[in-house]
C-alpha cells in the first residue's frame, strides 16, 4: 500500500492520542470516531458497551471477518483524597508506578471540569528526604500535586474532584526527523489510526471486498475483555490489530509488522498465521513473527468468552510499550500494507482447512 497517506496518519494520531480515553472513560474518543466515519458516509453502529462497529458487506456473505483496534488506554482513578490535598490513585491496566514518574496528568470530574497535576513520589524532593531515590515506587508512595491552591481534602472536593475520577497522562508525541513517533497511549492509537485509513481508501475507492468484514473500535481491551463482544455469528476469521512488543529475547522491530504466534493465552492459529506470512512475502512486506508472553489481545479476550472463531494478531512494533512508547513510520506502513492485503484476500481458514 504505497500511497499510504503518512503525512495525514500522522496528523489523525496526533488528535486522538490526545484525547484521554482510559478504559472506563472513553465516550469521547469513539464520538469523535464516529463523527469522522460519518463524514466519510461510512455508516456505524454502536453496541451497549460503548464500542464502535463498522460492517462492510462482502461478496460472501455467509463467512464473515472480523477486525478489531482499541481506543482505551492506561490511566488510573483516585483513590484517595489525602488530608494534604493530595491524590493517591489506583491504576487503570498493567504498568508500573514508576513508568508514569513525573508525568503531567488530567483528572476529570463527574461534572466534566478538567484539572491539571503532576504525577510524584511523596518524598521526591531530595533537600528534605535523603531516602528518596531508594523509596518503593508503589501505590503508599505515589501521589498527584493538583495545579490548585489546595492544601486540605476540603479544599480539593470543593473544586468537584472526589474518589472514582478518572486520570489520564499527557501523550507528549513528538515526530522526530528519522521518522520516529514518541507519544504515550501508541498501544492501540496507531492501530485504530491504521483502521480508519484503511476504511477511508476501502469506501473512498469503493474497493469490494471479498468477504463480509465487521471492523470493531472496541474500548475495553486493557482491562480484558474489549473484542469480545458483538461478534456475528457468522464471523470466521477474527484478526486484532494492537502493538508488537521489543526488548531482550523478542523478534519485533520499530520497522516491520509483527505477527504474533502466542501470548499469555497460548497460540494464535496456525493456519491464519501462515497466509499472513505468505501474504507478507508475496506482496514485499516487513514482517516478524514473535511470542509475547506477558500479552492479552482483543482476540484472546474472544477465545476465551467462547467464540468459535480463528484468530490473529498483527502490529507495528513499539518499544517502552505501557510507558513512554515509541515507533517508526514504516512500522506503520507495514502493518497497513499486511492488513489491506488480508482484506482483499480470498483465503479463508474455515474448520481449520484453507479454503479460497
Amino acid at each position: 500500500m504505497k500511497d499510504f497517506a503518512m503525512e495525514n496518519t500522522y496528523n489523525l494520531l496526533k488528535q486522538l492520542v490526545e484525547i484521554p480515553s482510559p478504559a472506563g472513560n472513553t465516550f469521547g474518543i469513539i464520538s469523535i470516531i464516529d463523527e469522522y466515519l460519518h463524514e466519510l458516509c461510512i455508516e456505524t453502529k454502536w453496541n451497549h458497551r460503548g464500542a464502535l462497529l463498522v460492517t462492510l458487506p462482502g461478496k460472501d456473505q455467509n463467512h464473515h471477518r472480523f477486525v478489531t483496534a482499541h481506543v482505551d488506554t492506561l490511566g488510573a482513578m483516585i483513590k484517595e483524597i489525602k488530608p494534604s490535598g493530595r491524590l493517591t490513585m489506583d491504576l487503570i491496566g498493567g504498568f508500573t508506578f514508576n513508568s508514569i514518574e513525573g508525568e503531567n496528568c488530567r483528572i476529570e470530574t463527574s461534572s466534566g471540569r478538567v484539572y491539571t497535576g503532576t504525577i510524584l513520589m511523596h518524598q521526591t524532593s531530595l533537600h528534605v528526604y535523603k531516602d528518596s531515590a531508594k523509596a518503593e515506587r508503589n501505590q503508599a508512595n505515589m501521589e498527584i500535586r493538583i495545579d490548585e491552591q489546595v492544601s486540605n481534602a476540603d479544599d480539593v472536593r470543593s473544586l468537584g474532584i472526589e474518589v472514582g475520577d478518572f486520570i489520564s497522562f499527557e501523550p507528549r508525541m513528538e515526530l522526530t526527523p528519522s521518522g520516529f513517533i514518541k507519544s504515550r497511549h501508541l498501544d492501540d492509537k496507531v492501530c485504530v489510526v491504521i483502521m480508519l485509513q484503511i476504511l477511508k481508501k476501502l469506501h473512498m475507492e469503493e474497493i469490494s471486498l471479498p468477504y463480509t468484514t465487521h471492523f470493531l473500535f472496541s474500548n475495553s481491551e486493557e482491562i480484558r475483555y474489549g473484542g469480545n463482544a458483538s461478534v456475528p455469528p457468522a464471523t470466521v476469521e477474527y484478526l486484532a490489530l494492537d502493538i508488537g512488543v521489543i526488548g531482550d529475547g523478542q523478534a519485533s522491530d520499530e520497522y516491520s509488522v509483527s505477527i504474533c504466534t502466542k501470548d499469555s493465552s497460548g497460540p494464535y492459529h496456525l493456519g491464519l498465521r501462515k497466509s499472513l506470512q505468505q501474504l507478507s512475502e508475496k506482496n514485499n512486506i516487513a514482517y516478524n513473527l514473535d511470542i509475547f508472553p506477558f500479552y492479552g489481545s482483543d482476540a484472546s479476550s474472544a477465545i476465551h468468552a467462547g467464540h468459535d472463531i480463528i484468530h490473529g494478531l498483527i502490529g507495528p512494533g513499539v518499544d517502552a510499550t505501557h510507558a513512554y512508547e515509541r515507533t517508526h513510520l514504516s512500522s506503520i506502513q507495514q502493518t497497513a500494507s499486511l492488513l489491506f492485503c488480508y482484506l482483499q484476500s480470498n483465503m479463508m481458514i474455515e474448520g481449520g482447512i484453507e479454503n479460497g
